[in-house]
């Protein structure tokens, strides 16, 4: 009996103690893969911090490199290296965001010289009248040059004031709009108004004299014909103003131009101006646009403006087209 129990101790005593291995074990490897857990966790973390860190430091380089930006050469086709907004753009967004005076032209008016400006331009841009849009005008023209011709000196004073970066000079005109039938009758029986030249050595009444020598000397790609006044009886009208227009873009050099794959080293091609009448809804800017820029020259309406594409009659031929086709 004795022997009996104490073998029954003895295995009562193994089984406890293999349990109580069996439950260490259980706990060991409970706690490794704890630690592995949390190692693994750790690590991506670590990696995520160091990768942002590096992140965060080369956007830091990028934006303090965007904020340098090289300054390009001018009247070069290179690709800019950044894409800072441009000056007059960011002025113009400025006057306008912050005006509540709206450009005198609507937006389908403003569209017909728009879509010649963004063939166009830079380029050189003659604007008779000094106005609320003419900062937009500028701003369309980047890198070229656009000058405004206007009768009122305080007006001018007063616009310059606030954009003093616009090119205007003050204009006088010795005309009435009471003269305009006076006048259309005289341009179209007189043949000196027939005779293309410089306008200060025309000896036509219509043609203006005494404008600033600059606008003279230039060869204008565009011109804009919105002033003088001409909505009262004692305003001077536009009617020099469009003959002017139509005389300077007729006394243009002939360009020459070389044609790839021609057998000729050069060729030819006719120089057009692009003439914009605004207020054409007006008897004196319908009357005149029609008889001096030509019908047969007109290439666009929307609503009050007119668009007149008028070819140099200084051809290198020799033979002068007619006044009108």
């Amino acid at each position: 009996m004795r022997s009996k129990t104490q073998s029954t101790i003895n295995f009562k005593l193994i089984l406890i103690c293999l349990a109580f291995l069996f439950l260490l074990f259980l706990v060991l490897r409970s706690s490794s893969s704890s630690n592995s857990l949390l190692y693994s966790q750790q690590i991506p973390s670590l990696l995520s911090s160091s990768n942002s860190s590096s992140s965060n430091s080369q956007q830091d380089k990028t934006q303090s490199d965007s904020t340098s930006c090289p300054e390009q050469e001018p009247n070069t086709k290179s690709t800019p290296t950044c894409n800072k907004i441009l000056p007059s753009l960011a002025q113009a967004m400025v006057h306008y965001a912050t005006s509540n005076i709206t450009p005198q032209q609507t937006k389908k008016e403003i569209s017909v010289s728009l879509k010649v400006l963004e063939k166009k331009s830079p380029c050189n841009f003659l604007v008779f009248g000094l106005g609320h849009d003419s900062l937009m005008w500028t701003s369309l023209n980047h890198g070229g040059r656009t000058v405004f011709l206007e009768e009122d000196k305080s007006w001018i004073d007063q616009i310059t004031k606030q954009l003093p970066s616009l090119e205007s000079y003050h204009v006088v005109y010795d005309t009435k709009v009471t003269e305009a039938d006076q006048l259309m009758e005289y341009g179209l029986g007189s043949e000196d108004c027939k005779v293309v030249s410089d306008p200060r050595l025309s000896k036509c009444q219509l043609a203006l004299k005494g404008l600033p020598s600059e606008v003279y000397d230039v060869e204008w790609d565009l011109i804009m014909v919105d002033a003088p006044t001409g909505y009262h009886d004692g305003a001077p009208g536009r009617m020099t103003a469009i003959y002017t227009a139509g005389l300077m873009a007729r006394n243009r050099e002939d360009a020459q131009a070389e044609e790839e794959g021609s057998s000729d080293t050069s060729v030819s091609t006719t120089t057009t101006t692009h003439v914009f009448v605004h207020d054409v809804d007006r008897v004196v800017e319908d009357k005149f646009s029609k008889a001096f820029l030509c019908q047969g020259y007109l290439t666009e309406q929307e609503g009050r403006i007119r668009h007149f594409t008028i070819p140099t009659h200084r051809t290198r031929l020799g033979t002068s087209p007619p006044f009108c086709p």
